[in-house]
């Protein structure tokens, strides 16, 4: 069951994210990260008021499912602006480096990996070094590449950080560790489109970038239930898949070609991710 939760949500996450990302080449990102998370949230936060579920009993639970909100929001807006300047095949697999995090920390307490894990970590290091190697035809193109690897990476801690951070309290209480991890960083995005004054979308678009938001929600909310059925590191690391579908829908809509030792980075990266989860 969790294994199953888990490959649904990366479907899901892969295709919110290409619709994301395509938002963000035409509306600010923050703008679509605001649409997007609060989307979620009307959605999430009704169906747990109506459901009539119990708030956490145990505060750590609120702080930990707060903590995971804010880091998965750095993740999403550095992934959502990385997406909008590089290329959506380099761009993806890069980010879902985040499910080794929780492994690197592991090891960082004491824990020994396995060497089928310690290989993985290391196919996602070559991978992504691989993947990152674009040839541009001049310096701003090779400026812009080098800016999305760079929020990429942000983004894998960030997606990292929200997987850890939402696991305990995902057991209390899924619903409600949904809506605070969807509200946790709302203002802060908002005070950034005020201070920031961009141009809104037409309602149109704005409402369709806040139905992308109840996608990824979709795939939020499976990953929180699959982790209250099977390992935190198995889940997180099939929930981590979502390139594959990000992928797909690059070179299917927008005609996107990476070059061969690109392909081998993004095989190697995807590969290490499946080791990680294997180990």
């Amino acid at each position: 069951m969790a294994i199953a939760l888990a490959l649904a949500a990366a479907v899901s996450w892969g295709t919110a994210d290409f619709l994301a990302g395509l938002a963000s080449r035409r509306v600010s990102v923050p703008v679509v990260l605001f649409l997007v998370e609060g989307g979620g949230l009307v959605v999430i936060l009704a169906i747990t008021l109506v459901s009539g579920k119990p708030f956490f009993d145990d505060a750590s639970d609120f702080w930990s499912a707060l903590g995971g909100g804010l880091s998965g929001v750095l993740g999403l807006g550095c992934f959502y602006a990385a997406l909008s300047i590089g290329t959506m095949s380099v761009v993806a697999p890069i980010s879902s480096a985040g499910v080794g995090l929780p492994v690197v920390v592991g090891i960082a307490t004491g824990n020994r990996p396995s060497a089928v894990t310690a290989l993985g970590l290391a196919a996602i290091v070559a991978g992504v070094v691989l993947a990152s190697r674009e040839e541009h035809a001049d310096s701003e193109a090779a400026a812009s590449s080098r800016r999305a690897v760079a929020l990429a990476l942000v983004s894998a801690i960030g997606f990292g950080g929200f997987f850890a951070l939402t696991d305990a309290p995902s057991d209390a209480s899924v619903p409600w560790t949904l809506v605070i991890a969807r509200s946790a960083a709302l203002p802060f995005v908002a005070l950034i489109i005020a201070r920031g004054r961009p141009r809104l979308p037409t309602r149109k678009l704005g409402l369709g970038i806040a139905a992308v938001g109840t996608v990824d929600l979709l795939a939020t909310a499976l990953i929180a239930i699959a982790n209250t059925k099977g390992d935190l590191s198995v889940v997180s690391v099939l929930g981590g898949m979502y390139p594959v579908m990000t992928v797909m829908l690059a070179a299917a809509v927008l005609k996107e070609r990476v070059a061969a030792p690109q392909v081998l980075g993004i095989v190697l990266a995807l590969g290490g991710v499946g080791a990680v989860a294997a180990g």
